[in-house]
């Protein structure tokens, strides 16, 4: 069953169908028939039709089922590790303990936060009148997520959206679909109504166009790139929609003459390759001081020939395939252009008995001009750039020099010099001698051309309601004061 709706696992419509497949080996996992323009009609009302009472559940209700939402996953975490292993192509030691996990800690946190959604105080700001605040769910959320992080992006536009009070129908990519799918089916275990979630898997020019343009859609919350992005803004405007947008990324990795080398060099190798550097916050452009380039580049290549491509069933392994032949070859071309105008260390697909995958291996691409095309565009796979500065100015110019402001880290021992790189490099987030963590309480989102809004703590609640201002008369009066100033009435 390819879809999930109004609580009910069902088939789509079109006829169409799609293969799942394991980029680790080419296999086909399952075969789903894809959702359709009736779909897209059947999810949405289902989930008008589920708002009014989901939204006037107490908090402690809706808490109440995200906590045992929790639970039940803590319960199936294997069975979801390995699921999302397979569709994303992801090593099984990086779901067992980085995607499902933190999904797990995700729903925990909005299991709380439900219940602590805050507005300002009731009180009297006029001298005849008593004005409380209301902070009220927004109605159907069209969300589409990425096929990056499948399960974790799935759960970062569901959680906030039904903690609040939301109803949602959420595209996952269509490629990797099947965590989503199942974390629906999990949620109506728990207790989730019927309608308060539903899935739809179909391709984004037919059930994304359509579920963004939907006039019962009250918000869109899209990650994905920023090309797509400027389409869902396009279609928001047609009604006023609101919008949350995480888009693309180029995070710049900042080390300064006073890093500790050794660290920079462990944090650049994590931060490049988590994921097999399909992520929109990964380390990508390497920008460090003269004195230590060479040394860094020497370092990164050393740890970057013993990382382990393997399959992805191996606890042992390190890295992963890309998702796809087609991805891998984007990547692949990039790397080959810029051999042209870089020093390329490493790369290339290997030759071994990953043939079968669209596996690539960690790749260098130093000495890289700042106009060049592998230091502005996304490349969204394992290639990190490595530029040189000389002075702390020209560090900070060179981390803002791109469209994106996702995120970013600095790498110093200097307090002052780590104050002023967090303050002035313009991105969502910015870390100092780490890069990458991210935590439930914290806030994900970016600037620029990064997007706007937040995913995950208590700030990405404000995505999903609309604050509502009531105001109650004291005086009891007819006839009001103020009146006179439109009308008045001889004695």
């Amino acid at each position: 069953m390819s879809q999930f709706i109004n609580g009910k696992l069902v088939e789509g419509t079109t006829g169409e169908t799609i293969d799942v497949i394991d980029p680790s080996n080419g296999e086909t996992i399952t075969t789903l028939t894809l959702a359709g323009s009736n779909d897209v009609d059947r999810a949405v009302q289902a989930a008008k039709e589920a708002f009014p009472a989901w939204s006037r559940a107490t908090p402690a209700e809706r808490s109440a089922v995200l906590t045992k939402l929790a639970a039940l996953m803590e319960e199936r975490a294997e069975e979801f590790a390995q699921l999302e292993s397979r569709q994303a192509g992801k090593p099984i030691r990086l779901t067992r303990e980085f995607d499902v996990p933190g999904t797990i800690d995700n729903i925990a946190f909005f299991a709380g936060a439900a219940r602590n959604l805050e507005g300002k105080a009731t009180g009297e700001y006029s001298p005849d009148h008593t004005s409380s605040i209301r902070r009220e769910a927004i109605g159907v959320i069209g969300s589409i997520s990425p096929w990056n992080y499948p399960l974790q992006m799935a759960a970062w536009k569901i959680l906030p959206a039904i903690a609040a009070g939301n109803t949602i129908v959420l595209k996952p990519a269509e490629i990797t679909p099947l965590t989503s799918l199942l974390f629906a089916e999990v949620a109506t275990e728990a207790g989730l109504p019927d309608g308060v979630v539903n899935i739809l898997t179909g391709r984004g020019s037919t059930v994304g166009a359509e579920l963004l343009r939907h006039p019962d859609v009250d918000m869109l919350s899209f990650t994905g790139s920023t090309g797509v992005g400027r389409t869902v803004l396009e279609a928001a405007a047609t009604t006023a929609k609101r919008v949350h947008l995480e888009l693309g990324g180029k995070a710049p990795f900042v080390v300064f003459d006073d890093a500790d080398l050794e660290a920079a060099i462990h944090g650049a190798v994590a931060g490049s390759l988590i994921n097999s550097g399909q992520d929109c916050t990964a380390a990508t452009r390497a920008i460090v001081h003269r004195s230590l380039y060479e040394k860094f580049i020497d370092g990164v290549a050393d740890l970057y020939a013993k990382v382990k491509l393997g399959r992805t069933q191996d606890p042992a392994t390190d890295l992963g395939p890309l998702v796809s032949e087609t991805h891998r070859d984007k990547v692949a071309g990039m790397v080959e252009r810029a051999r042209g105008y870089a020093r390329v260390i490493g790369g290339g697909i290997p030759d071994e008995d990953l043939t079968a995958g669209s596996y690539y291996r960690p790749t260098l691409v130093a000495d890289a001009n700042p106009d060049s095309e592998i230091f502005r565009d996304e490349i969204f796979g394992p290639v990190l750039t490595v530029t040189p500065f000389d002075t702390d100015d020209q560090a900070i110019a060179l981390a803002n020099d791109t469209p994106y402001g996702l995120a970013a880290s600095a790498w110093t021992k200097d307090v002052y010099r780590a104050l002023r790189a967090t303050r002035e490099i313009r991105a969502g987030a910015v870390w100092v001698n780490d890069h990458i963590p991210i935590i439930s309480e914290m806030p994900h989102g970016g600037m620029k051309q990064s997007g706007f809004g937040k995913d995950m703590s208590t700030y990405s609640l404000d995505e999903y309601t609309v604050v509502k201002h009531v105001m109650y008369d004291l005086t009891g009066n007819k006839a009001k004061a103020w009146h006179r100033t439109i009308f008045t009435l001889e004695d």
